[in-house]
């Protein structure tokens, strides 16, 4: 069986059928003028200072080595870059379904859908984007390029992580050490966007927290898409009966009937999501609920029209 991204179903964000072209055009304005403020001038070279002109731009520290007065040149750089990061780890292809597609995803497919729509809507704009997937590890990093043989390569990228998961194969996350890592790679400053459960080990909670600042003191704009399926995973919504639960990124079973811990679990799970809000707001991280139920149009929707209210 062929899995494949429907292009058709994303024509609403290439063309922008779905969204009154000035808020998209909003948006986009939006992510160049953002917290950067000049991130899109890039420093070029020295020259002599003239005598007469602005002093903004001296290099106050090379004239104290020197003794001579020389002003920084830069060039523009219009295109914005952004980084897209997919957590590809097993809890992400949550739920287990029969058939999966853009209207009955479960966590991956949501994913993917909604980073296939950002790509579309950037590209139009003449953006760059890079993508970078991972699990245990960094599976996949590439820069950023706003050409169309790039752009092919990053929606095939994209569609391999729509084949349902080997039965068996079990993926660990360390989201912690991944970000550091993609955080390192990014050298040029951008707009990163996360999509992950987050479902972290609970020990490694600080790391996780730590992951995300190490993002924002590189002087990256970063957006996490906290993809979950709420019914299941936030509210724990099963019938009153007993289940057996497998952990897909482990393979350990445990048989539980689920109003006997629901209490405890929704309890844990809300102070773990609480505190990722607040560190998130303390890192000045953009942290947007993604409940897959809703589809991706529900979730972009809003967060672009939030977007474009900001600027």
């Amino acid at each position: 069986m062929e899995y494949s991204i429907d292009k058709n179903r994303l024509q609403e964000f290439g063309s922008l059928e779905f969204i009154a072209r000035q808020v998209v055009e909003g948006f986009i304005t939006g992510l160049h003028k953002s917290p950067f403020h000049g991130f899109s001038v890039e420093f070029a070279e020295h020259r002599l200072y003239n005598t007469g002109e602005s002093t903004k731009h001296i290099d106050w520290k090379l004239y104290g080595r020197t003794d001579k007065l020389f002003v920084k040149r830069y060039e523009e750089e219009t295109n914005l870059r952004c980084q897209i990061v997919i957590d590809n780890s097993s809890s992400m292809y949550f739920p287990v379904k029969e058939k999966l597609s853009i209207d009955n995803p479960n966590k991956i497919t949501f994913s993917v859908y909604a980073a296939a729509a950002l790509m579309s809507l950037l590209k139009k704009q003449r953006d760059a984007v890079g993508l970078s997937l991972f699990t245990d590890k960094v599976d996949l990093h590439t820069k950023s390029s706003s050409t169309s043989v790039h752009q092919k390569y990053l929606f095939a990228e994209l569609e391999r992580l729509l084949i349902p998961i080997t039965e068996g194969l079990h993926r660990n996350t360390f989201a912690a050490e991944a970000l550091h890592e993609i955080s390192e790679n990014i050298h040029k400053r951008s707009l990163v966007v996360i999509f992950s459960d987050m479902f972290e080990n609970g020990k490694k909670t600080d790391d996780l927290f730590a992951a995300l600042q190490h993002l924002k003191h590189n002087k990256h704009e970063v957006v996490l898409f906290q993809v979950v399926d709420k019914n299941k995973e936030i509210d724990f919504d099963f019938d009153n009966r007993p289940y057996k639960f497998i952990d897909m990124e482990s393979g350990q079973e445990l048989k539980i009937h689920p109003h006997e811990v629901k209490e405890q679990y929704v309890k844990s799970v809300g102070d773990f999501t609480k505190e990722l809000k607040l560190r998130c707001g303390q890192y000045r991280i953009d942290f947007v609920e993604a409940d897959i139920n809703k589809g991706f149009r529900q979730i972009l929707l809003p967060y672009l029209l939030k977007r474009e209210k900001m600027f």
